[in-house]
């Protein structure tokens, strides 16, 4: 079956909702405006976030869950779990009568089950299973699971340990992130019988509270109600991804009707919205920001004194007024104010270009001439990358630095970004995963993740000396104070130009009920329901 079928029309994406509308007189379809077409369906394989949504968020479970609209962990997968004295040994009891999904082209013989959780961790840790380097597994080797779990014990079908090598303070939560969905060994024992080891990418099959139905690509993903989920089945029967780049289209869509929620809107339009009786705005704090990576592995962005001397020339609250508006905050620290271990008396580096120019005299730097890289998509974190690249493109003339923007599609984007040899300085951001100060220090300039999310290619043995320890231990205040040492390093060296943080404020159908904004950045369907 070939899922990338040719990219529909507006048109005949019109006539495609309205021949399922037609064919289910009574059933409920919502229909999600997306920023981005995903990269495939398997969120192992990616730092996308559209990847996630339409994967791991909506179509999977993982052993935990993050209960909607909060940071709060809750039981998945798993029902409950026991944690050894010594903190490495995580025994979990998973839940009985979970049915994977029944598609076109996989129908289950049994239900989840330890085997299942075995395979998922094995096929991302062990080169001598067949779905192994399937996808680059950015978060895997961020999140150190390789090192860090010594195996994997069956104990019963019910009953699966993980054993680990050293103690980790974010097992659990590191669990509920979106690497570490379930994903069914029959599935998988079915594909490697048949030679279609790719298709566990393509067509998904998960234990979530809905199940995919096809791809058009950059066009549309169409789902449906899972209906053997054992969190329910779904008050919405049909749920529509309609990829539309362009945030203005996706209002106009929106005030159309044509869409029931839109993915980040334009900051500009937010006050218009606001005056829509047919719309809802929620407004929520994200655990979010806005970076640029410096290579500091090329000269001579490895000498700190240039990237210090740049990160001077550029106004920072200027890109804020003219690219996020009422709902930006100018970023000083590699992780937002709102999670717990955030260094208040870290200061920015200050904007001034005189300060600026002597240093890159002293680090003997003339006519310097750089790449910006601008993301082609918004994310929770950047509504309009190009514009901050130009705002950033005109301070860095002022100190004798000429900077040519460049971008790429956005898979091709993150792809290039991860090369040892990037020519200039990537402009990307992180939503966490999870509400620790690791999600954010260890899994974006930690040394394990060069080469996937450490997008500057930073690796500091002091900085590394403080994050590690502080996953050594439960005791928030001692993870506190490492993590506070390890902001202070981050800043000093300044391996990024830190940006903004932005408030997510979300515009809503008021048909729509009880869909809620998820502090991550995640669009998550489950037990949302519509009124026709």
């Amino acid at each position: 079956m070939n899922i990338y079928k040719k990219a529909l029309s507006a048109t005949a994406l019109a006539l495609l909702l309205g021949g399922m509308a037609s064919a289910q007189a009574s059933a409920k379809t919502l229909i999600y405006c997306s920023e981005a077409a995903p990269d495939n369906f398997d969120a192992a394989t990616t730092t996308s976030g559209a990847t996630y949504d339409a994967s791991a968020r909506n179509v999977s479970n993982g052993l935990i869950k993050i209960k909607r609209g909060s940071t709060e962990l809750e039981p998945g997968l798993a029902e409950r779990w026991e944690i050894s004295e010594d903190g490495k040994e995580y025994t979990f009891f998973l839940r009985k009568g979970v049915k994977f999904q029944t598609t076109s082209y996989f129908t289950p013989t049994r239900e989840f089950n330890a085997d299942d959780v075995i395979f998922s961790f094995d096929r991302q840790g062990n080169k001598e299973n067949p779905f192994y380097g399937k996808g680059t597994w950015p978060q895997y080797g961020a999140y150190s699971f390789p090192t860090l779990i010594k195996e994997i014990q069956k104990i019963d079908d019910y009953t699966v340990k993980f054993v680990l090598n050293r103690p980790e303070a974010t097992m659990i939560a590191s669990l509920s992130l979106t690497f570490a969905v379930i994903q069914s060994k029959e599935y998988a024992d079915q594909l490697v019988a048949e030679g279609k080891t790719d298709q566990l990418s393509q067509l998904p099959v998960g234990t979530g509270p809905y199940q995919y139905v096809d791809y058009q690509a950059n066009s549309a993903v169409r789902f449906q109600a899972n209906p053997d989920y054992w969190g329910g089945k779904q008050k919405i029967d049909n749920l529509i991804f309609a990829i539309t780049p362009d945030a203005s289209v996706r209002y106009q869509k929106l005030k159309a009707g044509e869409c029931h929620i839109i993915a980040y809107p334009n900051p500009a339009d937010i006050d218009e919205m606001k005056a829509d009786t047919s719309l809802e705005v929620q407004r929520k704090e994200g655990l979010n920001i806005a970076f640029m990576a410096y290579n500091t592995v090329v000269a001579p962005f490895d000498d700190v004194r240039v990237r210090k001397a740049l990160n001077m020339a550029i106004n920072k609250q200027a890109i804020i007024d003219a690219v996020f508006g009422s709902t930006g905050m100018v970023a000083v620290n590699a992780m937002p104010p709102g999670v717990w271990g955030y260094n208040k008396d870290v200061k920015d580096d200050a904007y001034d270009i005189e300060a600026s120019r002597k240093l890159l005299e002293e680090a003997g730097v003339k006519d310097l001439s750089m790449k910006i890289w601008a993301m082609p998509v918004q994310r929770p974190y950047m509504p309009n990358a190009r514009r901050a690249a130009e705002s950033m493109q005109a301070d860095l003339a002022k100190v004798g630095v000429k900077a040519e923007i460049v971008s790429y599609d956005w898979s091709e984007y993150l792809k290039r970004s991860l090369e040892k040899d990037r020519d200039g300085a990537v402009m990307l951001g992180w939503t966490g995963g999870m509400a620790d100060p690791d999600n954010f220090l260890a899994a974006l300039l930690g040394c394990e993740a060069v080469g996937s999310s450490n997008r500057a290619n930073w690796c500091n043995a002091d900085f590394e000396k403080l994050i590690q320890a502080a996953k050594l231990t439960t005791d928030q205040a001692e993870r506190t104070k490492l993590y506070e040492q390890a902001q202070v390093i981050f800043k000093e060296q300044a391996p990024w130009l830190t940006i903004a943080h932005q408030v997510m404020e979300q515009p809503v159908s008021k048909k729509v009920k009880d869909f809620r904004i998820d502090p991550f950045g995640g669009y998550l369907f489950e037990d949302v329901d519509i009124e026709e």
